[in-house]
């Protein structure tokens, strides 16, 4: 074998043996899920995360902290900036040029042109249901004073405000830079602030929208397949929220849904496929219906503790809750049960006379509270019995010094 033969040959060996190396280090996205219960989705995402709605506890997911790109689910901030600065939803906009711009090609558009004419309602709907580049542009154009950066601003002023750690916006709209990225825990609690306005509520779970300029209708259907009727992909449970797709972000979705009292937010980010995203969503989303729910953390009239009565040496108060305590439940989420009482028992009590308290913590986090009562009444000590009890206290101090002098 010549040497330019061996040479060739060892080079294919070292490439070979690089690609087998990275093949072995490369995770498995679906396998590399954080922390999750048994029973937990493995979901093939970049990342993801499951929460409650009302309280904001961390079900399941993947990464809920990791940066990663977001694209149009950014558009959830600007709805979010929009309703709490108070925005006047029946004002007219004139659309720009430049937002206009936004229309057609790589951008998802409403098809405004410029001099359109349309509300701020029209707009939000516009960015949030067909997800409108250019709507989104014209509204953060509006509500910035005609400055897109100055809105942008508010943005990261609002993600700053609500400790966002994982966050930080380039524009309205979500388009790649290297500078503009969330994380899914984060997006989960910016969803779930939106989610408090009615308006937004209303909005994301439209199917179709017409919008109205001062010479056309545009109609437009939803991106989210989850709200939209007969798509393959439409769950009963889900109302909204937000789409996203960009090169660098891939498929991403936002999703809730409520069945009851209960209410789930998902979030999907770098989904494997486009239409994986919705099949991901509606799982992570059944999981936290199945495994989770309600759970009565302390029973009313349940025994915690007891305390000693004053001046009776063999009797004592027992105490019970009040009411009872419930939260949500379910696999790996750890309960915690904080008993507070005074050292004993005052001089005397009335049966539900509040002697304490539990309080009960879901995570780290208040669950809810209920009075520790006491389960019988009792009266003061009488005389005689201060008297006996002292004297049999003082009695008992002899009889053990006169033990220990005898052994002694």
């Amino acid at each position: 074998m010549s040497q330019s033969t061996r040479r060739a040959c060892g080079t294919v060996t070292l490439i070979l043996f690089a690609l087998a190396l990275l093949a072995f280090f490369v995770p498995d996205r679906a396998a590399a899920q954080q922390n999750n219960p048994a029973g937990a989705p493995r979901l093939d995402a970049e990342s993801w995360a499951v929460v409650d709605r009302e309280t904001g506890l961390y079900l399941a997911g993947k990464d809920p902290d990791k940066r990663v790109p977001i694209a149009s689910t950014t558009k959830v901030m600007v709805a979010l900036v929009a309703l709490e600065d108070g925005a006047r939803l029946d004002r007219e906009v004139t659309v720009s040029e430049n937002a206009a711009s936004y229309a057609g090609g790589l951008y998802s558009a409403a098809g405004l042109y410029p001099y359109d004419s349309v509300s701020v309602r029209e707009l939000l709907e516009a960015t949030l249901v067909p997800s409108g580049t250019d709507a989104v542009y014209a509204l953060a154009e509006h509500l910035g004073g005609g400055s897109v950066e100055e809105f942008v601003g508010r943005m990261n002023d609002k993600a700053k405000e609500m400790g966002l750690e994982n966050t930080h916006f380039e524009n309205p709209a979500g388009l790649d830079d290297r500078g503009h990225y969330s994380s899914a825990g984060d997006l989960a609690k910016i969803t779930r602030e939106a989610l408090e306005y009615p308006e937004f509520r209303e909005i994301v779970g439209k199917a179709q929208i017409t919008i109205t300029t001062q010479d056309r209708e545009i109609p437009l259907d939803t991106t989210n397949l989850l709200v939209a009727p007969n798509s393959g992909y439409d769950y009963d449970a889900a109302f909204g929220v937000k789409t996203g797709t960009s090169t660098a972000a891939g498929p991403s979705l936002i999703s809730a849904a409520q069945n009851g009292e209960e209410s789930y937010v998902a979030v999907v980010l770098g989904a494997a496929e486009d239409l994986y995203r919705f099949e991901a969503s509606r799982t992570a989303l059944e999981y936290a219906f199945g495994d989770f729910g309600e759970e009565t953390f302390v029973k009313r009239d349940a025994p915690f503790k007891k305390l000693q009565i004053p001046y009776r040496r063999e009797e004592s108060v027992r105490l019970v809750a009040a009411k009872s305590v419930s939260g949500l439940g379910g696999p790996g989420l750890e309960v915690e049960r904080r008993v507070r009482t005074e050292k004993e028992a005052p001089p005397s009590a009335e049966a539900g006379q509040k002697l304490g308290t539990v309080e009960v913590f879901v995570e780290g986090r208040s669950a809810g509270t209920t009075p520790l009562v006491a389960a019988k009444g009792y009266e003061e000590a009488g005389l005689w019995q201060r008297t006996r009890y002292l004297t049999g206290g003082a009695l008992r101090g002899i009889y053990n010094w006169v033990l220990e002098t005898a052994e002694s």
